[in-house]
């Protein structure tokens, strides 16, 4: 058997399968933004489109007057519907991508940021055409680029913001300095003047990269925290409580297959298949739920895990994953509470249960055990086997508590309420064993 830990020989293969699920959760959120994107887009150019068209119905001398009386709606729907075919095909290809579990080819990528930088850039050559290069450039069409950069923020990549304010101030320059349609009279563009407007545009595409940058390593830390919780609590069983769970985040604890002293508890309800034979499945349901909530409350304050349910019982354990310095102390102190506890919840209950409790201590295997693709942490050895039928000597003996002669030495002065019950015959094993009740 391989002794290795959460950190330890077999650190490779777990870290590749978090790294795998975490590239792949984090790919899928980096796809997710980016429809946001493509929504909020296709959101603006409609909002846009219909204003347009409204104050051209309602207002047409308000458009006339800014274009120059050359306005027509089909400049708007030669720009806009492009526009919007375009991010609806790239919104389908995401989609399509997102469910085959692929990312999408960074080229693409930088040729749909390409394509979709450009469309402002159509716009102000319109614009120019109708009103002439100085209105033009001052009025809204070069702020237009400053939407796209903002929203480049969503795609949660410092290069693909950059380079989309890199093509806006070289295309807003360009067309600045050396777009004249003929016949235009305006004086010739100033080079320092129009320079230092696309470098603005170039540096609010840097700062939007870097903040996109920064929500995706957010994201990345909240991906990989849940990554490894999903991972801990695959391992370890839903019924694990969150405490344990960041407990176990925290420090890393032994999930390898390694040799540990151990407390293993087993816990049973008695005679409870006779009692659910007339109830309905509802209320068996119910009143074992409630049952366990008790019992498993109890041990998370005792330091102690469900490892297992079984049926109407479950196995625990005191000192695995965690090391403990008193498993034993644990165990007892919990087993106590718990018999106490029964009776409280039995004296207001009309269907009262008889717990019966075995704990033993020693040397386990404990660890990852099952297949590559499904495994779970567990205990494994004879400390396992005789805790079980430790328990099952409950019910020839009449008792509810019942600790073997390992626990009863580890327990010392703190045990002077133990009863022997002798040396009993066991199954299994050949000779009698000492058997202590308590409670």
């Amino acid at each position: 058997m391989t002794m290795a830990g959460w950190r330890g020989g077999d650190k490779t293969t777990q870290d590749t399968t978090v790294s795998a699920d975490f590239h792949h959760a984090l790919m899928q959120e980096v796809m997710t933004t980016e429809l946001l994107r493509i929504k909020v887009l296709i959101g603006i150019a409609v909002a846009f489109s219909v204003i347009t068209s409204t104050i051209y119905v309602a207002a047409p001398e308000a458009l006339a007057r800014v274009w120059h009386g050359n306005f027509k709606p089909s400049y708007i729907y030669s720009v806009m519907v492009p526009f919007i075919l375009f991010e609806l095909w790239v919104h389908s290809a995401i989609i399509r991508h997102q469910k085959q579990g692929r990312d999408l080819p960074i080229i693409r990528r930088y040729v749909g940021a390409l394509i979709e930088t450009s469309m402002p850039t159509v716009a102000l050559a319109l614009h120019i055409d109708s009103m002439g290069p100085v209105a033009a450039l001052g009025w809204v069409a070069p702020l237009v680029y400053f939407i796209f950069i903002i929203a480049s923020t969503l795609r949660l990549d410092f290069w693909l913001s950059t380079f989309t304010g890199f093509v806006a101030a070289s295309e807003l320059f360009w067309m600045a300095m050396y777009y004249r349609p003929d016949g235009t009279l305006d004086p010739a563009p100033d080079f320092f003047y129009h320079a230092a407007r696309s470098v603005v545009i170039l540096v609010s595409g840097v700062l939007a990269g870097t903040v996109g940058m920064q929500l995706r390593r957010q994201f990345g830390a909240s991906i990989m925290a849940a990554t490894a919780r999903d991972r801990i609590t695959n391992l370890f069983g839903q019924h694990v409580s969150p405490q344990v769970v960041e407990r176990l985040m925290a420090e890393g604890a032994s999930t390898g297959s390694d040799v540990r002293r151990v407390a293993v508890m087993f816990v049973d309800f008695r005679s409870f298949t006779a009692g659910a034979s007339t109830r309905s499945p509802q209320e068996v349901v119910d009143r074992l739920d409630g049952a366990f909530a008790v019992l498993v409350d109890i041990l998370d304050r005792h330091g102690g895990i469900v490892n297992k349910f079984l049926g109407d019982g479950f196995l625990a354990l005191f000192g695995a994953p965690f090391e403990t310095g008193d498993a034993a102390h644990q165990a007892v102190a919990a087993a106590r509470e718990m018999l106490a506890a029964n009776e409280r919840t039995n004296a207001s209950s009309s269907w009262p249960l008889r717990i019966g409790i075995g704990i033993h201590i020693g040397e386990v295997v404990a660890g990852n055990i099952g297949s590559p693709r499904r495994k779970e942490y567990t205990v494994i050895g004879d400390t396992v086997n005789f805790a079980a039928r430790l328990e099952a000597l409950n019910k020839e003996l009449g008792s509810q508590f019942l600790i073997s002669s390992a626990v009863h030495d580890a327990l010392g002065d703190d045990c002077t309420d133990a009863v022997s019950r002798g040396e009993i015959p066991v199954r299994g094993y050949e000779r009698p064993v000492p058997v202590w009740q308590l409670g």
